[in-house]
Order: C-alpha cells, then sequence, then structure tokens
C-alpha cells in the first residue's frame, strides 16, 4: 500500500488491489447452457432469499434472465442495500461492486463471479495517478478553489480521494448539478475519469469556452499552468465502447432508414451527441424504447447488449444498433460469463465464498461522504 501526497490514505493501483483472482474451476468450463440454466435455478432455490443477483443493462442474456434486478449501477447498488439478502452478487464490473459494497450493510457480502471484469475507463484514473496530478494543478493554482468530480464509472479509492478534497461522485444523469455544486463551492472544476462525459456537461451549462484537458500520458502535453487557466480541466480519460460511435454511424443509419431516431450515452463523443435526437443515460435509452409508438425505428448508441436487451423486451419497437454489424461488447463485462454464475452459486450453497469485494474502511466511509454529496445535490 502507497500513501497518498495530497490525502491521508493508503491504496494501490487496481492491478494489485484485486490481484486475488480465482479462476473457474475446469469442470465448470464446459457446461451446455441448458445443463448451466438447470443448475443455476437449483442453486438459486437451494439459497432462497439469502441471495439476490443484479445484472447491469450491458450483460449478456444469459445473465440478466437469472437477475432479480437489471438496471444501471448505482441503480442496482440501491436495489442491494435495500435488499435483505446475505449474498449479493454483482453482475457487472468491479467499480460497481465496490459501489454495492459501500453502501450496503456490514453484514452483506458482495460477489464479483469473475474478478476479470475490471473497466477499462476506471482504470484510467487511478487514484494514486490523480493525486499526482492534483498536486501539479493546485499549485498551480494556489488562490483558487478546485473541486474534483468522479463520474460513478471510478474505483472507491477515488471517490474517497474526491471526498477528502472537498469534491463529489455523479452519475450522467446529475452530472450538471454536479457541476453547478462545485461551482458554488469553488473556482474550478477538475473531472475524470470521463473526458466525453465531461464536455458534453459543459456545453449543457454554456461553459464550452472554459474547457482544458489535462493528458497524463501525454510527457508533451498541457502542464499544470495551462489547464489550471480554465474552469473545467477534463481528464483524458473514455470508455472505449461510446467512443467507438462516430457521426458517420449516425449519418448511414438514418440513410438507411430515413424514420430513425438516434438517442445516444453522454460518454459518447461530441459530435456523436450533437447529431442525435435523444441523449441519456442508460435508464433514459430504457425509458426512451418503453416509451415508442408501436413501429417507431430507434437507433441506440450504447453498448451492444442493452440494444439485444431492447430488442426482445419491446418487439414492437424497431431497435436498431447504431453502428451496425461494428458494435462490440464491453470487454470488461463479458468477464462475467454464465459458468462464473453457476461456480459461485453452487459454492455459496456449500458454504463458501469466492471473489468477495471488500472495500477498506476509510475508503468506504470516504467514498460515501462523495455518494451522500451527490445525494443532496
Amino acid at each position: 500500500m502507497a500513501n497518498m501526497e495530497t490525502a491521508e490514505l493508503e491504496t494501490d493501483l487496481s492491478l494489485f488491489k484485486y490481484d486475488n483472482l480465482e479462476q473457474l474451476p475446469p469442470q465448470y468450463r464446459d457446461l451446455e447452457e441448458s445443463e448451466r440454466t438447470d443448475r443455476i435455478e437449483a442453486a438459486l432455490e437451494e439459497l432462497g432469499d439469502d441471495v439476490v443477483i443484479l445484472g447491469h443493462n450491458y450483460q449478456r442474456r444469459e445473465i440478466v434472465e437469472h437477475a432479480d434486478f437489471i438496471g444501471d449501477s448505482y441503480q442496482l447498488s440501491k436495489e442491494a442495500a435495500e435488499a435483505d439478502a446475505e449474498y449479493v452478487i454483482f453482475g457487472g464490473v468491479t467499480f460497481m461492486a465496490e459501489s454495492a459494497d459501500i453502501i450496503t450493510d456490514d453484514d452483506q457480502s458482495v460477489i464479483l463471479p469473475s474478478m476479470e471484469a475490471s473497466c477499462p475507463m476506471a482504470g484510467m484514473a487511478e487514484a494514486l495517478q490523480v493525486d499526482s496530478a492534483w498536486a501539479e494543478i493546485t499549485a498551480a493554482a494556489p488562490d483558487e478553489e478546485i473541486i474534483p468530480i468522479t463520474y460513478m464509472n471510478s474505483y472507491a479509492d477515488l471517490k474517497a480521494f474526491c471526498a477528502s478534497q472537498g469534491g463529489l461522485v455523479c452519475t450522467s444523469s446529475n452530472a450538471h448539478k454536479a457541476f453547478e455544486y462545485a461551482f458554488e463551492e469553488g473556482d474550478k472544476v477538475l473531472f475524470l475519469p470521463d473526458k466525453h462525459l465531461g464536455e458534453n456537461t459543459a456545453h449543457r451549462l454554456g461553459m464550452e469556452d472554459e474547457i482544458a484537458q489535462w493528458d497524463p500520458w501525454d510527457p508533451a502535453g498541457k502542464d499544470a499552468d495551462e489547464v489550471a487557466e480554465s474552469d473545467i480541466i477534463l481528464w483524458d480519460g473514455y470508455c472505449q465502447v461510446h467512443e467507438r460511435f462516430t457521426a458517420d454511424h449516425i449519418t448511414e443509419i438514418r440513410a438507411d432508414h430515413p424514420d430513425a431516431k438516434v438517442v445516444v450515452h453522454p460518454e459518447c463523443r461530441r459530435e456523436v451527441v450533437e447529431a442525435a435526437d435523444r441523449v441519456g443515460s442508460t435508464s433514459t435509452i430504457c425509458e426512451t424504447v418503453e416509451n415508442a409508438d408501436p413501429g417507431e425505428t430507434w437507433a441506440i448508441g450504447t453498448e451492444i447488449h442493452l440494444t439485444n436487451h431492447l430488442q426482445r423486451w419491446h418487439p414492437e419497437v424497431n431497435v436498431l444498433p447504431l453502428c451496425g454489424e461494428a458494435c462490440m461488447d464491453c470487454n470488461a463485462m463479458r468477464q462475467i460469463d454464465p459458468n462464473y454464475l453457476t461456480w459461485v452459486l453452487e459454492e455459496l450453497v456449500a458454504g463458501r465464498e469466492h471473489n468477495v469485494i471488500e472495500v477498506a474502511p476509510e475508503e468506504k466511509e470516504l467514498a460515501e461522504v462523495a455518494l451522500d454529496r451527490m445525494l443532496e445535490i
């Protein structure tokens, strides 16, 4: 563990923090879907109310069909906190399971079926790295108050770091409110880790001319003195799924389907957001299709599994993937293999826990402060 320079926290890089991966036993690797489904259902019947399964919108069908709740990350964490289940199985990625551990009771165990399900974007803003950048940026603006805001898609230690510096967490739905809070409390914002959500939020607030980008990977990039001149400093991170979408995809879908409307996630590039008919979180995207009239055509600019789910759930609506055959799934979400789900459930029946996510007490306490500040706005 390493000490932070600007906060009284100890942490480590996620690569080392979650190095306790347990491999799937060989006998679970070649299960047929029918056998696997029967075994999952048998385990769930045995466990009863002792277990709740959370399925993120981006999970494959074989996971969400067994989920008690389906939704976005923070929504699912709240469902876990309200449940009485002893075991919370999170079909998502590491930072989501951490969020669930932060807000659930101490006697609940949060289990991530595969520890390899680690969000690349969250890994683009490691707390130790941000701590080092924070020291440089704040030194470049000693007379101004900088408020850090981290997107929910970040590790618990970064949420804790932001809380320690007077900052908070946001979702894609309330990022604009988090920015407004930050400018009421201070002079500048450091937003992490998603530059696209940050840029789109700045445009929503009419502050697109106040943006500078901090690239921690480029020694020749802007230095602290340069970025500190701007009111909004964006960390150079992004979602690998949403950055794939381009304005050309929207042009092509409208050429092929003249009646199509387009809804995209605000993690997409600015030009994609500008060209879309509607922009919003996964919940907004789901509501858009749910409320569509029969026969309407909607092209979806987000992870392909949600598009697939919406096609199954709403056959009366013509739901299309925005980038057609080029659309891909999230490689982190893909790690939650249904064979892993079978394994962790059957092991719980046998009284054994695997791949438990536990946030350190001090991190948990501070991260909860960041979440509480978000809820207050």
